[in-house]
């Protein structure tokens, strides 16, 4: 069967070989509401639709339009199986009850390096996604740009106490890294954003190595969402 559950994924879980985020566009907060409504009711009423599947998160964009999926899997042939089998059904019994919502694709990712405070016990009270995109696959480029990141981090001379744990995934076609971040709060992270310098991090030369990576061509899109649905195997 299936429950639900209010706790936060844990993305550094030593099953998940493979991990999917997704984004749909609904349009309004009205909308973003009735479509975690009818996610929530398409997937209680049925059975876990697969054994590799080991936990299914929603949350709601603070732009009012945008809904997250984050999908954690055993592995890429685990989800392919439930692709075949369960997923078309889920997809139209939602589209029924909301109509009109626009799929914007599926990317699909491993987890790589995570980063927090040892002993933190804060709940996020907002995820921020940051996506980066290179020119080209390069399997080698994201990892050691991901471990820039924590030379740069390592660093930090003024950490924003805000900020709670970041989790780097890099995508399986090499061409993107994700960044799951969680904050404290919205504001918390609206307020490191705020602060002197190029968005999050200090003005060092760490930091502008990053910033300025041979073969980046997008410095990082940004997007805040609240947790509002999680499914797990009962």
């Amino acid at each position: 069967m299936t429950r639900r559950t209010d706790a936060h994924p844990d993305p550094t879980r030593p099953e998940v070989g493979a991990t999917f985020f997704s984004t749909w566009r609904v349009g309004t907060p009205l909308r973003q509401k009735r479509t975690v409504e009818a996610i929530a009711a398409t997937w209680e009423r049925r059975p876990w639709p697969a054994e590799g599947l080991l936990g299914y998160h929603v949350y709601a964009g603070h732009d009012g339009s945008t809904l997250l999926h984050h999908s954690q899997w055993r592995s890429e042939p685990a989800y392919e199986g439930f692709l075949k089998t369960h997923r078309q059904e889920r997809v139209d019994e939602i589209d029924t009850a909301v109509p009109g919502i626009e799929r914007l694709g599926l990317g699909r990712y491993r987890h790589y390096r995570s980063a927090g405070r040892e002993g933190d016990t804060r709940v996020p009270g907002c995820v921020v996604i940051v996506d980066i995109e290179f020119e080209g696959p390069d399997p080698d480029r994201q990892r050691a740009w991901v471990d820039a990141v924590f030379e740069a981090l390592q660093s930090e001379p003024n950490p924003h106490p805000g900020g709670i744990s970041a989790h780097f995934h890099l995508s399986t076609d090499g061409t993107r890294v994700l960044n799951y971040a969680e904050w404290e709060s919205a504001q918390a992270h609206a307020d490191a954003l705020a602060a002197p310098g190029s968005g999050i991090g200090s003005a060092t030369e760490l930091w502008h190595r990053v910033q300025n990576w041979p073969g980046l061509t997008k410095g990082g899109a940004v997007s805040r969402y609240e947790h509002v649905l999680g499914l797990m195997p009962a």
